[in-house]
């Protein structure tokens, strides 16, 4: 049938497919199947052989890359092989019968698990059976005469397109355009050999976001990790809090490299201390967001990006949807009340903190916890009408940072408890932050924010900095090229609905308040709040 090949795990699988995720069933992430007679355009042939060069998908492309040589040989027959040139060639085998002969001749032979982009790159010629799927993909990448009517037969004619989210009808060029999402996704991870530090209720996910293409990464104690990772010269993805503190410097030292794996800043619907499992990360391989001691993959990000006008118009609509549906990082919450707020008065909220969490251990710039940011906030807006709002993580019992109501109430005039913290912010003239997130959420609301630590949107010339300046960070940034970094370029999404790969874009569409809960997650709720009438009871006493 046109457009279609066959393997053994299913009865047709077409040229542009997709890759096989770990713990996505067979079918969830096709972007073809079969579909009806196309008449033939030779335009729109040319558009998709073009994007297929750009993207470098089609066939097996999330498999194994190899080192190429400089002719490839697509061999179907075994009169194929009589055009090889000995050390220079490769075989690309259709049948077992094929890669025998070919290895009896004494000429290399591609795996079947192999990335056939990787050949096509290195090869300078390619010869042998023309229709065969790795040859077409060659002539789009102008290796081999680019037949349009072979292309519309295997790419176009009887295959239809689908949007793997929705289930939705789509087209060629918007299905390669998602497999390039993939490719370069699939592609980043190349070469981690091990995961260290990841709790095990989210590595389900984390092994998702960290898939390099072939089999399953295995998560270890950080000295097995070192011992797996450093001979292949890899890399160990590592949960930074969950290592211990010189793991980087013992990973260097013994050969392997060290990627850091944190939250995005739209997480998941549900708190991490509550286990719900993350469904947006960053994996970054210079630092980490949070650490302004060194740079990260962020800052060199918003250093260095040129943000053409199509991705800050992105970052923009984008805004516009998180803030519509009232988003934050921990999904779509309940509406907040309606505060009784004074008039004429400049209505400022303090936004509380984890005081062990990493961001405030690294980029808090010397403020000694809660109690110290509202003292400094109070200091700075002596007029203002101050409300306090304890952290979710703080306030479910799991983490440290509680101020006793009356010692807050020395500096805030209220304390802003549950609701939504998205539909707060917009109640709000100023925040103020030491180095929480909610002061890039403000920032998202056209608010005006205050930073007493050294977050990742901290000196850039959208805020009032009042800790020390980074000198890195010399560069005025828009807004929507901030947003742009953060939320597009920087972290990864998977889809709540399937599980795949996916675009912010489908991640806000997919998100949706937390609905059923585990019993696990039911478990650390209920611990959570023993664990707080503990402290209250005994420890303030």
């Amino acid at each position: 049938m046109p457009g279609l090949a066959f393997t053994k795990k299913r009865v047709w699988t077409p040229i542009l497919r997709s890759p096989l995720f770990p713990g996505i069933a067979i079918g969830v992430a096709d972007v073809a199947r079969r579909g009806p007679a196309v008449a033939f355009d030779a335009t729109r042939v040319a558009e998709v052989a073009a994007a297929i060069a750009r993207e470098r998908v089609g066939g097996r492309f999330w498999g194994r890359p190899i080192v190429g040589a400089r002719h490839l040989i697509v061999a179907s027959d075994i009169a194929h092989l009589d055009a090889a040139e000995g050390e220079g060639t490769i075989v690309w085998p259709v049948g077992t019968a094929i890669a025998d002969a070919a290895r009896k001749r004494g000429l290399a032979v591609a795996p079947a698990d192999a990335d056939p982009w990787s050949l096509i790159d290195a090869a300078e010629v390619v010869s042998g059976d023309p229709a065969h799927e790795v040859a077409l993909l060659a002539a789009c990448a102008g290796k081999l005469p680019l037949d349009p009517s072979a292309l519309h037969s295997h790419l176009i004619d009887t295959v239809a397109y689908r949007d793997p989210f929705t289930g939705a009808s789509s087209d060629p060029l918007a299905a390669i355009d998602l497999l390039g999402f993939w490719r370069r996704w699939i592609d980043a991870n190349r070469g981690i050999a091990a995961a260290a530090g990841m709790a095990w209720w989210k590595r389900a996910e984390i092994a998702r976001f960290l898939w390099a293409g072939q089999g399953t990464i295995p998560f270890l104690r950080p000295a097995a990790a070192i011992a797996v990772a450093a001979p292949a010269d890899g890399v160990i993805a590592t949960w930074p809090s969950r290592v211990p503190a010189d793991f980087a410097d013992q990973a260097t030292a013994a050969g392997a490299r060290v990627h850091l794996v944190e939250d995005g800043f739209l997480r998941s619907p549900g708190l991490g201390a509550d286990l719900h499992p993350p469904l947006s990360v960053v994996v970054d391989g210079q630092g980490i967001y949070y650490d302004p001691s060194r740079p990260c993959d962020l800052e060199t990000i918003l250093a260095t990006h040129e943000f053409p006008p199509a991705i800050k118009a992105r970052a923009d609509r984008l805004r516009q949807r998180i803030v519509t549906r009232g988003i934050g990082k921990y999904g779509v919450s309940t509406p907040a009340a309606v505060l009784d707020l004074p008039a004429g008065r400049r209505i400022v909220l303090v936004a509380g903190q984890v005081e062990d969490d990493m961001s405030v251990l690294a980029g808090g710039a010397g403020v000694a916890g809660n109690r110290d940011l509202l003292e400094r906030a109070r200091a700075a807006e002596p007029d203002a009408y101050l409300l306090f709002r304890p952290h979710p993580d703080v306030e479910a019992g799991h983490r440290k940072g509680a101020v006793p109501d009356a010692e807050a109430l020395r500096f805030a005039d209220v304390i802003s408890r549950g609701g939504s913290l998205a539909a707060l912010l917009e109640q709000v003239d100023s925040v103020h932050v030491l180095s929480s997130l909610t002061g890039f959420e403000a920032l998202l609301r056209n608010r005006d924010v205050v930073i007493h630590g050294q977050p990742f949107f901290a000196g850039w010339g959208l805020t009032r900095d009042l800790a020390p300046a980074m000198l890195r960070r010399n560069k005025k940034l828009e807004l929507d090229e901030l947003i742009a970094g953060a939320l597009i370029l920087y972290p990864r999404y998977l889809d709540p609905r399937t599980g795949l790969p996916c675009p912010p874009e489908t991640f806000l569409d997919a998100i949706v308040p937390a609905r059923s809960l585990s019993p696990l997650i039911r478990l650390r709720q209920l611990q959570g709040r023993l664990r707080k009438w503990f402290q209250r009871r005994y420890v303030a006493a």
